[in-house]
């Protein structure tokens, strides 16, 4: 017998090579799902608090932050972030206890994007 001839059994089987009929499966990672914190309109919250807001928990620059509440103003609502669901309910109910400290009744909410 040859030296370099296998004693007993097949050869050890290549891992990149896929059999007949065998399917490879890897793990995929999903990211998690992702969802929008909304600023909705109202007539008593004053858009410099709304600036406070997104400067303030949602760590928005001014420049960002009068954008997002002229779109707040304009249209009704703004997205002041996207966030994972753990997060974007955190800076939510944050936002919604500051306003309420304050008195206004600004209205916070979560969806997904």
């Amino acid at each position: 017998m040859k030296h370099n001839e296998w004693v007993a059994g097949p050869p050890p089987k290549d891992p990149d090579v896929r059999e007949e009929g065998a399917t490879a499966t890897k793990p995929k990672t999903e990211r998690p799902r992702m969802f929008k914190v909304i600023l909705h309109n109202d007539d008593y919250t004053t858009m410099e608090f709304v600036v406070e807001v997104l400067m303030s928990v949602f760590r928005k620059t001014k420049i960002e932050a009068n954008r997002i509440m002229l779109s707040v103003h304009s249209s009704g609502k703004g997205v002041a972030g996207i966030y994972n669901r753990e997060i974007a309910e955190a800076k939510a109910g944050q936002a919604l206890d500051l306003a309420k400290g304050r008195g206004y009744p600004l209205l916070v909410t979560t969806e997904p994007e």
